[in-house]
């Protein structure tokens, strides 16, 4: 399966499920929203609200980002947000253990939120929002997991009429600005992608 692929199955499989099952998110998916003062989109779309992981939380309150430290305490203490710990020998621990600090034979280690939230997701049947599909996308295969990205959470806004087209390119492109690494150089082609992700399935 080609990463066109994958992201045209996620976003379907996202649709079905993000209204009952619990997202844990990592520093980069957030963060891109974060960073261009949309968050608000989160509280419409996800109206159960979300999970951080207790290393995505630690990172978004580095002082080196107190601006995005100042809005993650905020949703925090609003409700939207629950901070998840994972604890030592618990079967989640475990997971995380292998993607940090012990990986198999051969496996690089990848970064802490990136790996909590795929063993939070896995151990609760939960959905792992992240955008970093060159170091996860294996497990999310190996474990099965449900998988989001900006870009789905972006068109889920549009279907839902919270954005249209032209806001969702200006929230694309500034997302960009900021370092973000999104699929496509537009929101536009993003759902052009989509589209023909779309057309193939029906033939």
């Amino acid at each position: 399966m080609d990463l066109e692929e994958i992201l045209y199955m996620d976003m379907i499989q996202m649709r079905k499920n993000y209204m009952i099952d619990t997202l844990f998110f990592d520093t980069d998916c957030i963060s891109a929203f974060l960073w261009v003062n949309e968050e608000a989109l989160f509280e419409k779309i996800f109206k159960n609200g979300i999970v951080l992981p207790k290393p995505v939380f630690d990172e978004l309150k580095n002082p080196c980002v107190r601006k995005l430290g100042r809005k993650i305490e905020k949703m925090r203490v609003d409700g939207f947000i629950k901070i998840q710990s994972i604890d030592v020998n618990s079967e989640e621990y475990k997971i995380y253990y292998d993607l940090t600090i012990s990986p198999s034979c051969g496996k690089k280690k990848i970064g802490k939120g990136e790996a909590a939230a795929i063993a939070l997701a896995k151990t609760y049947d939960g959905i792992i929002a992240s955008n970093n599909l060159k170091d996860i996308s294996e497990y999310v295969k190996k474990y099965q997991l449900k998988h989001i990205t900006t870009a789905d959470i972006l068109c889920e806004a549009l279907e839902k009429n919270y954005i249209d087209e032209n806001r969702g390119n200006c929230i694309w492109k500034n997302m960009i600005n900021k370092r973000r690494m999104l699929p496509t150089y537009t929101f536009t082609e993003y759902l052009d992608l989509m589209k023909l992700q779309k057309n193939k399935k029906t033939f």
